[in-house]
């Protein structure tokens, strides 16, 4: 269903030492005696492959509707200049 194979990523080729954020995390629980065991389930979240720059996001987000804007922002203006010059005339023969 749906048409796209869906790939399982391999488990193995995410680590705690690939996520300094976590590592910091798991330095700091030690401080306190604790360990967290479910760490390394997190560790995806932070893996560089599995998100797109900042910069992407926000040119994607940004333009996304673009080509809809500039048709409609088009057509705006052409139906404005087309009923003012209508106006334009009407307004001109009662001065």
């Amino acid at each position: 269903m749906g048409g796209v194979k869906f790939e399982v990523p391999d488990w193995r080729q995410y680590k705690v030492e690939d996520a300094p954020r976590l590592q910091i995390l798991e330095k700091r629980l030690a401080s306190h005696g604790l360990k967290d065991p479910w760490i390394r389930n997190e560790v995806w979240r932070y893996h560089k492959k599995n998100w797109n720059p900042v910069i992407v996001n926000l040119k994607n987000s940004a333009l996304c509707g673009f080509k809809y804007a500039f048709a409609a922002m088009v057509v705006t203006v052409l139906a404005e200049k087309l009923l003012s010059k209508r106006s334009s005339k009407k307004d001109e023969a009662h001065c």
